[in-house]
């Protein structure tokens, strides 16, 4: 079987458990070899009257990992040589939201480590992340979604969303929409489950969500 990667395959830079880098490797190896890379989180949030919501997407169902999962607004890895400013075009390209990088809010660090199958191939992703939130001042119908990436987007209140990862609320109802099979939006609701998000440390989730809850 031919392993070898795809002259066009994105290359990422890798680092060390510290945050030195290393060197650059195709995507491929670097997920192949559990190599230790960088990535942006931006959660947006937004006001309707006296709510406080937080928004995240679904991913689309053909993603290689985790497809149809409930995952951060926007998120992406930074390919090599690339900022985490040069990696905010990812808000851009899966919300169709321009948002300045001077903007968005800092909200931490994150780390993750997880192994799986994709595509019948092991991996191990270990992601340094830089975590931003940003307060979106438009109606959730504004956004336009890149339908390779996400199937929808919703939203629901940030308590409700904190109560749900401390594990004192079974479910949040949230309201947003989601692509038809024509790829034109549909209004959607939902119940969503803690399970039914990307898994990452109920901690993440919950600082994270009262981080913006600051800013909301």
């Amino acid at each position: 079987m031919n392993t070898q990667p795809a002259a066009d395959e994105e290359r990422f830079d890798y680092y060390d458990e510290h945050g030195v880098r290393l060197g650059t490797a195709p995507r491929s190896e670097v997920h192949a070899r559990g190599l230790w890379h960088r990535s942006i989180h931006c959660w947006l949030a937004r006001r309707d009257g006296e709510r406080r919501l937080v928004l995240f997407q679904q991913r689309a169902s053909g993603k290689d990992t985790f497809p149809d999962h409930y995952d951060i607004t926007a998120a992406g890895h930074l390919t090599a040589g690339e900022t985490m400013r040069d990696a905010a075009r990812e808000i851009e390209e899966e919300l169709g939201a321009a948002i300045p990088f001077d903007s968005l809010i800092p909200l931490g660090e994150a780390r993750k480590e997880a192994a799986g199958i994709a595509k019948g191939m092991a991996f191990v992703d270990r992601e340094i992340s830089g975590v931003y939130g940003f307060v979106y001042r438009g109606p959730l119908a504004s956004l336009t979604l890149q339908q390779e990436e996400v199937a929808g987007v919703y939203e629901a209140d940030l308590e409700d969303m904190i109560a749900l990862f401390e594990g004192r609320l079974a479910r949040a109802r949230a309201a947003g929409f989601r692509l038809g099979a024509d790829g034109r939006p549909e209004e959607a609701e939902a119940l969503v489950a803690a399970s039914q998000f990307v898994p990452r440390p109920a901690s993440y989730y919950t600082e994270t969500f009262r981080a913006l809850l600051l800013h909301a």
